[in-house]
């Protein structure tokens, strides 16, 4: 049950230094762009702030250009846009990642940076206030215990962005502009293994765009969900695929099963000729060990851990062998 959504100040900068400066006045004040999943998290009184900040109108947060290095994304480009754009067609990976996120409706207003910073979810978290308040809260809001992991020291709610694992598995980096100037990282390194705290996003900083490594390799992303169209991944995984034929080499990265999204270490990156089999039973292997699912879903832990080992092997397959 949702409940009213609470007062609050809306602020309307025209740009990123006026987003800083807003921020940095205004600790407590949160980003707001699509709201897709803000503003629900709001009505359940999971994110308690006076002030939102619009970056509907800050300029150049939503274009996407084409360089010599290949495509800088603005973290306020909408997934329908990127979609869209003609420059990130050959980017199957994060075509197929931006269409598979919650509906047409929501991926109008939905954006890049959004996704890439959303919320952990568990299902002891994303509750209303009253359900959250009989079950003595948790470790992530007001609470003192992972309901998931109750003997751990840390919340164990799990990254569901679609796009970090599609953006990740191509080398991509980040900009981030805050009060100390403007620092450029790793997509991967921005994400921490903490439910309740698993953006490396320091005080009064905003994400602005995503460096996108020109790249023409074959690449494919794929979900488990509960239903098969606007819903979270219970576990996702892209695959890139370069190389000559019968000697390709493999990136994977997936999201959902832990509280970031994570680059799979393989033990047969490369496929060894005609030792096919074996080559993707190892990638099979090597994403089961990758990933801890937690009781976080209604959906148990084994299944996630078979269910996305397999959707890596099935996509391995097409893009080696299609």
């Amino acid at each position: 049950m949702s409940e009213a959504l609470p007062q609050f100040q809306l602020s309307r900068p025209a740009s990123i230094a006026e987003v800083v400066a807003t921020l940095k006045s205004h600790p407590d004040a949160r980003l707001c762009a699509g709201g897709t999943d803000l503003i629900v998290n709001m009505r359940r009184g999971l994110v308690e702030t006076d002030m939102l900040v619009d970056l509907g109108k800050v300029a150049g947060l939503n274009q996407i250009t084409e360089t010599k290095k290949g495509l800088e994304i603005g973290a306020g480009v909408t997934l329908a846009d990127l979609i869209a754009n003609k420059a990130v067609q050959t980017y199957t990976a994060v075509l197929e990642a931006a269409g598979a996120i919650a509906g047409p409706s929501h991926r109008q207003s939905a954006t890049v940076g959004g996704n890439l910073c959303l919320d952990t979810r568990c299902l002891y978290y994303n509750q209303s206030h009253w359900w959250r308040k009989s079950n003595n809260f948790c470790l992530k809001y007001k609470g003192d215990t992972c309901h998931v992991a109750p003997q751990g020291n840390r919340c164990r709610a799990a990254f569901s962005g679609d796009l970090a694992p599609a953006l990740i598995v191509f080398g991509a980096e980040i900009t981030l502009v805050g009060p100390d100037g403007t620092r450029r990282l790793k997509l991967a390194d921005f994400y921490h293994e903490d439910g309740a705290a698993h953006l490396d996003l320091k005080p009064g900083e905003i994400l602005t765009t995503v460096h996108l490594p020109k790249s023409n390799a074959r690449s494919a992303y794929g979900k488990v969900r509960i239903r098969e169209i606007m819903d979270f991944p219970l576990a996702g995984v892209a695959l890139v695929c370069s190389g000559a034929k019968g000697d390709e080499t493999l990136s994977v990265a997936v999201t959902g099963t832990n509280s970031m999204p994570l680059m799979v270490e393989l033990t047969k990156a490369q496929m060894l000729g005609a030792d096919q089999d074996a080559f993707f039973a190892a990638i099979n292997k090597d994403v089961q060990k990758s990933v801890s699912p937690q009781r976080t879903t209604t959906t148990g832990s084994h299944y996630r851990r078979l269910s996305i080992a397999a959707v890596a092997e099935r996509l391995a397959r097409e893009l080696c062998l299609g």
